[in-house]
């Protein structure tokens, strides 16, 4: 089957090179990013960071001058490509990075064409940027990158590539809803994440409450594109799974590589 192609545009006024080895090993879990473009005003000092890693990563830069004071006319360059991008049907999903709540629209638009858009951002991120997307990675946790390959389960339910190293958490601890869009760090699994997770076996159950994992994780990225298990101190969707203290998980066929659950009696 071959790799969907993807189109990577970079916010470089809303990211950091810092995060380019791991955004890179998150995209490959997608497809492969034919498309490669950072977008910013490269007269500035403040992008000087990211010089060092364009020929190493084939990203192509595109100069945009800020033409007035206190105008972003990067992120209109950057939509303007996206859009003669997204015409040519030349590609099944679209790769934005940035913390910019401008790019809401944008994202919306490119879904309803029927493409997949793969968000990336810190935690900032305005919540109408995060929820017009397929999925929303939170680029803290591709720190993991530089060390293993770990992702979250794709869009479109199928495994993710088998870790090189594991981020292992005993058992996590139950705590109230966290103020940062839903997300608990150090391995706290919060009250509304475990209520998505209930939800999302119920939904995608059979008559008898099982559920298969792969199906669960798509069924959470449609309730929230941001849901990781990565935010919670794990490395993959059956650790949490495992950890929840609210599912029963079975594993089963070659390499127990087939993980259904069902809730807890």
């Amino acid at each position: 089957m071959a790799a969907d192609t993807l189109a990577l545009l970079i916010d470089g006024d809303n990211a950091s090179p810092k995060i380019i080895s791991g955004l890179l090993a998150e995209i490959a879990n997608y497809g492969t990013a034919s498309v490669r473009r950072i977008y910013g005003d490269w007269t500035k000092p403040n992008l000087g960071g990211w010089k060092e890693c364009l020929l190493e990563h084939s990203i192509q830069p595109v100069q945009q001058f800020a033409y007035t004071t206190g105008k972003n006319a990067t992120d209109g360059a950057m939509i303007i490509d996206a859009m003669d991008l997204l015409y040519t049907g030349r590609f099944t999903g679209f790769c934005i990075v940035s913390s910019d709540s401008d790019f809401a629209r944008l994202a919306s638009r490119i879904r309803e064409q029927g493409v997949t858009v793969y968000g990336f951002g810190e935690r900032k991120t305005p919540r109408p940027f995060i929820t017009a997307c397929d999925k929303f990675i939170y680029v803290d946790v591709l720190s993991f990158g530089a060390e293993a390959t770990q992702s979250a389960i794709p869009v479109d339910g199928r495994a993710p590539a088998e870790p090189k190293k594991i981020v292992a958490v005993a058992k996590p601890e139950i705590d109230k809803p966290s103020a940062s869009q839903g997300v608990a760090a150090g391995g706290k699994l919060d009250r509304a994440a475990l209520d998505m997770l209930r939800k999302a076996v119920e939904a995608s159950g059979d008559e008898d409450g099982r559920a298969n994992l792969a199906r669960v994780g798509a069924h959470l990225a449609k309730q929230s594109p941001d849901f990781d298990a990565r935010n919670y101190g794990f490395a993959r969707l059956s650790d949490l799974a495992d950890a929840s203290g609210i599912l029963e998980v079975e594993r089963s066929g070659e390499q127990n590589k087939i993980v259904t659950v069902r809730l807890k009696r």
